[in-house]
């Protein structure tokens, strides 16, 4: 990829009209945009963390306000926040997950950084709502804890990186995808589960991964930011700490804890570089960056690819496997931006033209722009975001 180089860049109202369009139809009278209208009919926890930051784009604030607290909705005594919430048909799943309203797992709590968005553009998020964000971030730091100090993950779609690399040391044999959703059914029969049926544990799937970790970090600074939670911010310190011990200098990567110390936790992931959202070494955050624009290892014209394309498992079109993911992509832009502004305006505008090629889609090819998985997907709107404020406007 040349830097700065990109291909059938929208203009700022073709873009607006188009994700208006997608988030419009994609929305649910419950108080959420549903990602897709059959693919994804339920309320999915980070999707709708990032539909917030694309409502506030369109000038939607009652509509930004409105999805986080409806996020909030199944959330456990204990402070768990379920990664599926079925407002619209409570009881759904639950022969899978043993319990009513939501699944039994979370995903990354993207609801720390959602509500400080809110609180930044003057629209502060209700108290119920930053007690919520609080408690779902307490949950993750006080009982999900491992000795070495990271968050252990209960199954891989908690990552929300369901079929990513780093996973395929779990997969009896080499990965298959076939095997690996049977094996993926099996785990979430292993949780060890709270009261209100939440996982707490999976022996099976004893995993800290750093993306996940650099997540809850991240969300926690974020939230301390706007509520002066001291206790959370100093949490964010610490687990940034825990992480920074993770980073190996000659992969250039950021390696998962893992019990069994399985080796493809150290595989060259995007989702594994998003521990430079709390990384303050700078030159890490080079040799990230250089990966990121690099034509044989991330780069590409039509955003950051999700493998490295020297890893065996890089494929451009297998799910989780090597497509761009437009939520991924967004992180490492804002992780990218105080290390290098004109970096992150780089993959910003990459992306956007990703995503408009593909007709903002759920993922695409990241050297094609061809539209893969679910499609129109409404996270994918937050290619207007990018645009406007990293994008250089409209090309």
């Amino acid at each position: 990829m040349q830097r700065g180089m990109v291909i059938g860049y929208p203009s700022d109202a073709e873009l607006e009209a188009a994700v208006r369009q997608t988030l419009d139809a994609h929305w649910v009278a419950e108080g959420y945009a549903a990602p897709h209208a059959t693919v994804y009919p339920w309320q999915w926890l980070w999707d709708s963390c990032f539909h917030v930051l694309v409502w506030l784009e369109l000038g939607e604030v009652d509509r930004a306000q409105r999805e986080l607290a409806t996020a909030f909705g199944p959330q456990t005594a204990s402070g768990f926040v379920p990664h599926i919430n079925y407002v619209r048909s409570p009881g759904f799943h639950y022969d899978l997950w043993g319990r009513r309203d939501g699944s039994s797992i979370t995903q990354p709590p993207m609801y720390g950084y959602a509500a400080a968005e809110l609180a930044r553009a003057g629209h502060q998020p209700t108290e119920e709502v930053l007690a919520a964000a609080t408690a779902g971030l307490r949950f993750l730091l006080d009982h999900r804890r491992n000795p070495s100090g990271l968050v252990r993950v209960c199954h891989p779609w908690e990552t929300g990186a369901d079929d990513s690399p780093r996973w395929d040391d779990h997969c009896p044999g080499d990965f298959d995808r076939d095997r690996w959703r049977i094996t993926k059914d099996r785990l979430v029969s292993l949780f060890e589960t709270g009261p209100d049926g939440e996982a707490l544990t999976n022996p099976a799937f004893d995993v800290a991964p750093v993306g996940f970790n650099a997540l809850v970090a991240f969300n926690a600074r974020e939230l301390a930011g706007i509520t002066g939670d001291d206790r959370l911010a100093d949490d964010a310190k610490v687990l940034a700490g825990a992480l920074a011990d993770r980073w190996d200098p000659v992969l250039g990567t950021w390696v998962d804890e893992c019990s069994d110390t399985s080796g493809s936790s150290s595989s060259r992931t995007t989702e594994g570089l998003l521990p430079l959202l709390v990384e303050t070494a700078p030159g890490r955050a080079a040799k990230v960056v250089d990966q990121l624009l690099d034509p044989t290892a991330h780069g590409a014209p039509f955003g950051p690819t999700g493998v490295h394309r020297a890893e065996p498992s890089f494929d451009p079109r297998a799910y989780w496997r090597g497509p761009v993911w437009p939520q991924i992509a967004y992180l490492l832009v804002l992780a990218v931006a105080p290390h290098s502004p004109t970096a992150a305006a780089t993959l910003a505008r990459a992306t956007v033209a990703g995503a408009w090629s593909s007709s903002l889609a759920e993922y695409w090819d990241p050297d094609t722009g061809e539209g893969l998985g679910a499609l129109p997907q409404s996270w994918s709107g937050l290619a207007l975001v990018l645009a406007r404020r990293w994008g250089g406007g409209a090309g």
